[in-house]
């Protein structure tokens, strides 16, 4: 096998396609996941502020560059607090809505290159959005707000439309 060869079966081994995976083709892709609908939303209560960022989709935010990541809090003592949110949208009869938000904690110490991310957690957070779930209950309060206060002025017909799981799972 030569290095083309191998470098083509490295990169086919996960597919992320555009479009529905499942509409009769068995083929290549097949069983795919499509993340055309998820978004990623970074909350920053440092700075009071929540923006889409998606490059985090693929963990290239501005945010998580530069740094080296470690499974253990403890050895990113003064790591700020920052949420990566994993926001899926779908559409009923009244329209398109939030359907499945779960936020994930990253603790990032840009002048020690440091950061804190489990990625089993951001992993499962990601798929958990996407079957349409609400995972906010670990958010502190102020994080909360400031992720509600975005998806409102964003988009006040899709926070209308959304579940009132959400919008309980999210403060006033």
């Amino acid at each position: 096998m030569n290095s083309d060869q191998s470098s083509n079966q490295k990169k086919n081994r996960f597919t992320i396609i555009k479009d529905d995976s499942t509409d009769g083709h068995s083929g290549y892709g097949y069983g795919s996941i499509s993340l055309e609908n998820m978004s990623s939303i970074i909350v920053d209560p440092n700075e009071n502020k929540a923006y889409v960022d998606m490059a985090a989709m693929h963990a290239r935010s501005d945010i998580e560059r530069r740094v080296k990541y470690f499974s253990d809090k403890s050895e990113v003592p003064n790591g700020k607090l920052y949420w990566i949110v994993w926001v899926n949208i779908d559409r009923n009869e009244t329209g398109p809505y939030y359907a499945g938000v779960a936020g994930s904690e990253l603790r990032v110490d840009k002048p020690n290159k440091r950061a804190y991310k489990s990625m089993p957690e951001h992993v499962t957070h990601m798929e958990k959005s996407l079957k349409g779930k609400v995972v906010v209950d670990h958010m502190d309060d102020h994080s909360k707000k400031l992720l509600k206060d975005f998806l409102v002025e964003f988009n006040q017909d899709m926070w209308n439309n959304s579940s009132e799981e959400l919008k309980s799972a999210l403060p006033k």
